[in-house]
């Protein structure tokens, strides 16, 4: 399965974006479904996540900017982004699967990120 992240872009500090990751829910199994983001010569972190029981994770550096949500219907998730700041610049990835799995980012496989770039 290819969750595919989008809505990405450049904004200026203090701007806003959200973001869209298609085809989470086709997968069977998930507990739950999670944003990650990269910055260059930087690991991957866990950035925000909701489970199934629609409990919700954020990084600290994110909480009061970021939230996380999910569209049953439309199998979507999706990650607001509020009050951006330069150190938010970085590819922001999708994926979704046990508790564990996503709390370690242990996948096997990654879909294409979105980047997000914040001006000062």
């Amino acid at each position: 399965v290819q969750l595919q992240a989008s809505g990405g872009g450049l904004v200026p500090a203090g701007g806003s974006l959200k973001l869209s990751c298609a085809g989470i829910f086709s997968v069977l199994k998930i507990n739950a479904a999670a944003w990650y983001r990269q910055a260059p010569g930087k690991q991957r972190e866990l950035v925000a996540s909701i489970t199934n029981g629609n409990r919700t994770y954020y990084v600290d550096s994110v909480k009061g900017r970021f939230t996380v949500s999910r569209d049953d219907v439309k199998k979507a998730t999706y990650l607001q982004m509020n009050d951006l700041q330069p150190e938010d610049t970085a590819s922001y990835y999708c994926n979704a699967g046990g508790l564990a799995t996503v709390a370690l980012g242990r996948f096997d496989s990654w879909g294409q990120g979105t980047q997000v770039t914040v001006s000062s």
